[in-house]
């Protein structure tokens, strides 16, 4: 599957030669801290997203890393020096079955049609 020079796999995503790491980081923060470590974290190299959202954790943050020596930097050494953040939980991420990228692999080609 190829898209605007993104490859998907089954257990990574490519930007031209580099293979990339993707994982979802599920954040327990000071509640007064919560828009705080957001905004730092929106601004960290790695992270592509941060969500605010309801239940058990109070952010999740989407990093897309090139290895996962990277991503354990960011978890055990950026990520630790956050003032507010209780508890993470990391999850790798194997295979990506979004709709916009299903959306956009069916549509290769079609863009005259």
């Amino acid at each position: 599957m190829q898209d605007k020079g993104i490859l998907m796999s089954e257990n990574h995503a490519i930007k031209g030669d580099l293979s990339m790491v993707t994982s979802i980081i599920l954040m327990n923060v000071e509640r007064l801290k919560i828009n705080e470590v957001a905004s730092t974290l929106a601004d960290m190299d790695g992270i592509s997203e941060v969500y605010s959202v309801s239940g058990n954790y109070d952010l999740v943050a989407i990093a897309r890393l090139e290895n996962n020596e990277k991503l354990s930097d960011l978890v055990t050494r950026q990520m630790l020096k956050l003032k507010g953040v209780l508890k993470t939980e990391t999850m790798l991420a194997f295979q990506s079955y979004s709709r916009h990228d299903l959306d956009s692999m069916f549509s290769i080609g079609l863009d005259g049609i």
